[in-house]
């Protein structure tokens, strides 16, 4: 199996269902393992899902709709003809929102993804493990060493961020762009082996230029972390860690 072969396979895979009992699944996950390539399509079209899932789960069903499909169908079944119905009607505009809702999130060629799976895949590079690509307290070495790699160092951090500790920084990929990843290490008591617990995420703008984000932080709740993505100047900030709205709001 190469890679191409796998995308194909993964293509149809959603996290944490039955997929993987599926043996050319196994076999393609387990590629994407060893592949580097296809490890960071598989994270994409992961984040993608998990985003297209949060999207079809804010939809509110209408009251008494199944109740109404199995009436109107027992009825339907005696008539000798069909005549249109309210309530049809009304399932008719409910499966075209659906369609039209799939239509604008399922992943097309040639489009920007949107905010919702850069966070979710930002996200899980915090939540999976990660190495930094330089570990220091010194924030001044670390945004030399972002300048170096070409991705963003001129980022403005909160008045109330710059008072906690900086533990290193990685560049991470999205759509061809560099993100900078600084990690902070706040009071908390951190699990063995973890060296940080507050992630700040920063792009270029016009990396998420089909996107509107304000310049007050929007939170979210993206796996078990809270989050903030705010735009000052020509920066996207997606600052997480583990708490509530509050927990992240003195980092701001």
């Amino acid at each position: 199996m190469n890679v191409n072969e796998a995308k194909t396979i993964l293509l149809s895979y959603r996290p944490g269902s039955s997929d993987v009992e599926d043996p050319q699944v196994a076999a393609a996950l387990a590629l994407a393992k060893i592949d580097p390539e296809l490890a960071r399509w598989l994270e994409a079209h992961c984040a993608r899902q998990q985003a297209i899932g949060e999207k079809f789960r804010q939809i509110i069903i209408p009251a008494g709709l199944k109740e109404q499909i199995i009436s109107e169908r027992a009825a339907s079944e005696k008539a000798k003809f069909w005549q249109p119905k309210p309530m049809a009607a009304m399932l008719v505009t409910f499966v075209l929102l659906l369609g039209m809702l799939a239509f604008f999130w399922l992943p097309k060629r040639g489009q920007d993804d949107t905010l919702s799976i850069y966070q979710n895949q930002m996200i899980g590079i915090a939540l999976r493990g990660y190495g930094m690509d330089l570990t220091t307290s010194d924030l001044a070495q670390i945004r030399a060493h972002l300048a170096q790699d070409r991705a963003p160092a001129d980022f403005v951090l909160p008045a109330a961020l710059q008072k906690v500790a900086v533990a290193g920084c990685a560049v991470e990929n999205w759509q061809n762009a560099k993100v900078s990843m600084i990690c902070f290490r706040t009071s908390k008591t951190l699990p063995p082996g973890d060296q940080s617990d507050l992630w700040l995420f920063v792009v270029d703008r016009t990396s998420l230029a089909v996107l509107t984000v304000g310049e007050l932080p929007q939170f979210s709740k993206i796996n078990r972390l809270i989050t903030a993505t705010w735009t000052q100047g020509d920066k996207i900030y997606l600052l997480g860690t583990a708490g509530d709205e509050s927990t992240l709001r003195q980092y701001l």
